[in-house]
């Protein structure tokens, strides 16, 4: 069931959020029925977006009656600080911020995001003990898992 909820609920976002600037990233439901969504933008995401978006999808989920008596919880927020980079989009509005790039031989290399295209990504690496700094391109096909991280 929770399958075709989601992609239920997909559609219904989707459509909420045509012509806007901010898109789905993920959809996940607890077995208690507990629904998050999570939500990006290009230039980032409001809470008043994010409460606009929870109350319109909270009534059609209640509409559709997907879940007898009402028995769900709605969250919609933006991605949190620990949560990879999934779409193009989201790299491109990262540029320029510090990343952690995990690669399908499971090696990680950490730097400076300095591109992205549909293709792969540039990386600004130091490098040895002369702190090097060198600019790594990397194909998306290799890429398994991007988190930026927090610099402080």
């Amino acid at each position: 069931m929770n399958e075709t909820v989601i992609e239920q609920i997909s559609d219904k976002i989707t459509t909420i959020l045509d012509g806007s600037a901010l898109f789905l990233t993920d959809i996940k439901i607890k077995p208690t029925n507990n629904i998050k969504v999570f939500v990006d933008g290009d230039a980032g995401v409001t809470i008043d977006a994010v409460a606009r978006l929870n109350r319109a999808l909270y009534k059609q989920i209640e509409e559709a009656g997907w879940f007898p008596d009402g028995d769900f919880s709605l969250e919609v927020s933006s991605p949190g600080v620990d949560e990879p980079l999934k779409f193009f989009r989201q790299y491109k509005k990262n540029i320029g911020r510090t990343v952690s790039v995990t690669l399908a031989d499971n090696t990680t290399k950490t730097g400076i995001l300095k591109d992205a295209t549909e293709e792969r990504l540039v990386l600004e690496e130091t490098i040895g003990k002369k702190k090097e700094t060198v600019n790594t391109e990397i194909p998306f096909a290799e890429v398994m898992r991007t988190v930026v991280q927090i610099v402080f």
